[in-house]
C-alpha cells in the first residue's frame, strides 16, 4: 500500500498540487478536527466508490491510519483503485508533525 506522511501531504497542500483528500471518519470525530478532506465514512466508501477520482492521487485519512488503510485494501481490491494512499498515522501523526492544536482525541 502506498502511503505518505503528515508533512509530505503538507508540502502537497502548500504547493496547491491537485489531489483529492477524503476523510474516513465518523462525524463525531470530524466535529471535533478536520484537515480539509472530504468526507466518505469508512462505512459508506464501498458504495460511494464513485465519488472518489480515478485520475489523481487520492489521499484517504483517519483518525490513526488503520480505517483509511483497510479502505484502500477493499477499494484495491474490490475496484480496482490504484491510485490511493494512506496518510501515515492519520490525524494523530499530523497533529503530532503538523499541527499541535488539534484536539486529542
Amino acid at each position: 500500500m502506498k502511503e505518505i506522511t503528515p508533512k509530505e501531504l503538507k508540502i502537497l497542500m502548500d504547493k496547491g498540487n491537485k489531489f483529492q483528500l477524503i476523510d474516513v471518519r465518523d462525524q463525531h470525530e470530524v466535529d471535533l478536527c478536520n484537515i480539509g478532506g472530504e468526507i466518505i465514512n469508512f462505512y459508506e466508501i464501498l458504495d460511494k466508490n464513485h465519488e472518489i477520482n480515478r485520475n489523481k492521487k487520492v489521499i484517504l485519512y483517519c483518525r490513526s491510519g488503520q480505517r483509511s488503510a483497510t479502505a484502500i485494501n477493499a477499494l484495491e481490491k474490490q475496484c480496482g483503485f490504484d491510485n490511493l494512499y494512506n496518510l501515515k498515522g492519520g490525524i494523530l501523526k499530523w497533529r503530532e508533525d503538523i499541527d499541535s492544536s488539534i484536539p486529542l482525541y
